[in-house]
């Protein structure tokens, strides 16, 4: 193997990683983001992992975090505004990204 194609090698092998962490970074902060909102609606226990893991679903609807954004400001019925839930998503993705690192 050449040192042209070990270096492509080792830069597609980094950006899969890359791509990987942002996914399990991004699910990471919609559960603790469903947390949060569970706590909100008085959700606690199994209840409030079953809605974290409402949201984490909700994110595949479409690309980016909007369809999260709707999900939590409707079932959330105006105890956040949705400009609230993007900067708790914003705050809770640096925590996620540190949760990662740590776990690594």
């Amino acid at each position: 193997m050449s040192t042209f194609d070990e270096r492509e090698h080792a830069f597609e092998s980094k950006f899969a990683h890359d791509e990987e962490m942002k996914f399990k970074a991004g699910a990471r902060r919609n559960r603790l983001l469903g947390l949060w909102a569970a706590e909100l609606m008085g959700k606690t226990g199994p209840e409030a992992d079953a809605y974290a893991a409402e949201v984490i679903k909700s994110d595949f609807e479409e690309a980016g975090h909007e369809d999260v954004v709707r999900k939590v400001s409707g079932d959330l019925g105006g105890r956040a505004t949705e400009d609230e839930i993007r900067a708790k998503m914003d705050e809770l993705l640096v925590v996620a990204k540190g949760q990662l690192l740590k776990e690594h």
